[in-house]
């Protein structure tokens, strides 16, 4: 794999954030738009936000209203992020990650490849192997039943400063996939580390983390 990054031109300080409880998704972009223009105004240093939210499905840019195949008590919020429709609950670790890329490289497409190359290296230090496709965002993995995915990106940039991010199944409940079609993709499930027999938790899994993304950020 490329060790492609998005390290700084000059040494800055990137914070981390990680959240005991979890955080409804509309307070969460309410904060996320509000570090976005902290960081734009340099009041505030970069910021990755780790985070769960009760469960929501949430519709990116493109999504489509056929994805959506039953409507049920989870609320479906329309939101500005890049993608199609998703969902979030606990046991999925959310990863926003709001850099100043006016500092790094503007190249939004090095960006998503670092944090598919992110992603894809804390997977590997816990045993599994995932990987990237061409025609289709997201991190995949290799199950008994085929491809799968594990997890989810959606990005939004303002001015050159990043919002939203990442989201990777750790143990949520994946029945709530059944009711959408989610990211448009209806030949290929959505798995967990759970479901792959690989047992770890939250706080295990941000160590991680926070040890690779040295490596890109």
């Amino acid at each position: 794999m490329s060790k492609i990054n998005i390290k700084p031109k000059n040494e800055v300080s990137v914070s981390w954030k990680n959240e005991g409880k979890t955080v409804p998704y509309n307070s969460a972009i309410k904060i996320m738009e509000q570090t976005v223009k902290n960081i734009r105004n340099q009041s505030s240093s970069e910021l990755i936000w780790l985070l769960e939210h009760p469960s929501i499905y949430t519709c990116g840019t493109s999504y489509k209203k056929s994805d959506i195949l039953n409507i049920t008590e989870v609320p479906i919020v329309e939101t500005g992020r890049g993608g199609q429709i998703t969902y979030h609950g606990p046991g999925q670790r959310i990863i926003y990650v709001m850099l100043n890329l006016n500092e790094r490289h503007k190249d939004i497409k090095r960006y998503v490849k670092c944090l598919e190359n992110w992603m894809i290296d804390s997977l590997k230090i816990i045993g599994l192997e995932s990987y990237t496709c061409k025609d289709r965002i997201g991190i995949w993995v290799n199950t008994p039943k085929g491809e799968a995915k594990i997890g989810a990106i959606g990005i939004r940039i303002s001015r050159w400063v990043t919002y939203h991010g990442i989201s990777i199944n750790i143990n949520p409940d994946l029945k709530y996939y059944k009711n959408i079609i989610a990211c448009g993709l209806k030949e290929f499930p959505i798995t967990s580390l759970e479901e792959l027999g690989i047992n770890i938790n939250n706080n295990e899994f941000d160590k991680i983390i926070k040890t690779t993304a040295k490596n890109y950020f």
